[in-house]
């Protein structure tokens, strides 16, 4: 046994098995359309709502933004990329691809987030190492609040799940805002029913 994986057995063996999870209250719904809200909630953290009748507008909405030459790596069957990615695909072999493509599992109103998992980014850098992320979501997938997510089977069984609100932002030097410090440059939200 390597190293590595001593080090990662005696992490799983500590573990503490049967634990509750801790409750957490159900506050009542703001009320209100809720895609409304996730647009408005999303468009103050950056990102952009975009209609999408099918695939294929959302693939056009990708040459119309990045140009036609854009690299994009698809996670999606619905929407062809220019790179294959698999879950043996090296996470820094993405560090050129400028758009990725996900679909969310669902999408929060009250924060204008969408909640992804191993599952759906396929290589987990797909979400934090391409230049823009293109984000399918169902708008039947939104949930009023945050409590509602803790509350869904998907998210007690994910292995790993990230809570995504807009692009990468930081205005800690000076106050000066600068998009993709950390991560995307661009979040973008295509209504698109699955």
């Amino acid at each position: 046994m390597t190293t590595r994986e001593d080090f990662l057995a005696k992490v799983r063996a500590a573990q503490p098995v049967g634990r509750p999870r801790p409750d957490v209250p159900l506050f009542d719904a703001r009320g209100g359309d809720l895609r409304e809200r996730f647009t408005a909630a999303l468009q103050t953290m950056g990102g952009s709502c975009v209609e999408a009748a099918n695939a294929s507008d959302v693939s056009e909405l990708i040459r119309e933004r990045f140009g036609a030459d854009a690299s994009i790596a698809s996670a999606v069957a619905e929407v062809p990329g220019t790179r294959a990615i698999s879950a043996a695909t090296d996470p820094a072999s993405l560090q050129d691809v400028d758009v990725g493509v996900v679909r969310a599992r669902f999408g929060v109103a009250e924060t204008g987030s969408v909640w992804f998992s191993e599952r759906e980014y396929v290589v987990n850098a797909l979400g934090y190492i391409v230049q823009h992320l293109v984000v399918l979501l169902d708008p039947s997938q939104l949930l009023d609040g945050l409590q509602d997510v803790y509350r869904r089977d998907d998210f007690l069984s994910a292995r790993y799940a990230a809570l995504v609100t807009g692009p990468s932002a930081t205005a800690d030097i000076e106050g000066v805002l600068i998009r993709g410090a950390q991560g995307v440059r661009s979040l973008t939200v295509a209504w698109l029913a699955a």
